[in-house]
């Protein structure tokens, strides 16, 4: 499971995905998901696969690396469909036990739902595969930028939001490594009950929050050691510039949002017969 998680890495290639600058990057995230969310048929939802799996495609990060990213939310899809399945009311009804009934619509729904949340994740997991740290850091930093005229400390927040991501992988391999140590010591976290499990991810908790601890201290002192301080203005070693891949990508953009409006606005008249089925209320 903890192989699965993707944030804070890094997947190094020459693309044009990678070349993009990360305001643009991260302003066709937003978008992207506003627009999942937006989007209420699965014609919009066709339309938001084909932009993800261009951006897959010409990011050339492996689909395997960016799948992976899914199986961390396996137990939420699935948790998440089965309330919307059990508890989403509709006008079909299929099943009934008591209080619990199924629909049709519920069914529909809970499908829709997992396939937005499956395209969520993706598109958050391309963004952090095909951008570093630092970058998106910056990215973050020039886009919040107008929020220094109400003494909001961007800076500090950016910095915040960098020291995170780069310690999501320095914990993971943490955390492998505290779980092999503790096999190797005759540890199980695979058998037994629900409550067995819980219990032996103590042994887990406690060394792998003292290392954080530690590892935090550690950068502080440096940052001391080094004269670090946010009150002062600080200059930039490498300036953002927008190229002609962002003006590309404000395209591709402007062209989905038109998309998704026309679907949500004529997916009846495309496929009237389908419409109890194809449209989500």
């Amino acid at each position: 499971m903890l192989k699965d998680v993707t944030f804070g890495q890094y997947y190094p290639a020459d693309s044009f995905v990678h070349r993009l600058d990360p305001r643009t990057k991260l302003l066709f995230l937003i978008t992207y998901i506003v627009m999942l969310f937006v989007a209420d048929t699965f014609y919009g939802l066709l339309l938001g696969m084909i932009v993800l799996f261009a951006a897959v495609a010409a990011s050339r990060v492996p689909f395997r690396s960016v799948l992976r990213s899914v199986r961390g939310i396996l137990v939420l899809l699935a948790f998440t469909s089965l309330l919307n399945v059990f508890f989403h009311g509709g006008q079909t009804l299929l099943a009934e036990w008591g209080i619990i009934k199924i629909y049709l619509e519920g069914i529909i729904f809970a499908v829709f739902l997992m396939i937005r949340l499956v395209f969520l994740v993706m598109a958050s997991a391309i963004l952090t595969l095909t951008t570093t740290p630092v970058s998106l850091t910056d990215g973050l930093e020039s886009l919040l930028y107008p929020l220094n005229f109400i003494k909001f400390p961007v800076h500090v927040f950016a910095l915040i939001m960098s020291i995170a991501l780069r310690f999501i992988p320095i914990l993971m391999d943490e955390t492998n490594r505290i779980i092999n140590a503790q096999k190797a010591r005759g540890a199980d976290f695979e058998s037994g009950n629900f409550i067995r499990r819980i219990r032996a991810v103590v042994p887990i908790l406690i060394p792998l929050l003292i290392s954080a601890l530690r590892r935090a201290e550690e950068l502080a002192d440096a940052m001391d050691a080094r004269c670090y301080s946010s009150a002062k203005k600080r200059t930039k070693y490498k300036k953002l510039r927008f190229g002609a891949g962002d003006l590309v990508a404000a395209l591709v953009v402007a062209v989905l949002i038109a998309g998704i409006i026309l679907f949500n606005v004529y997916a009846v008249a495309i496929w009237p017969a389908a419409a109890p089925y194809v449209v989500i209320s």
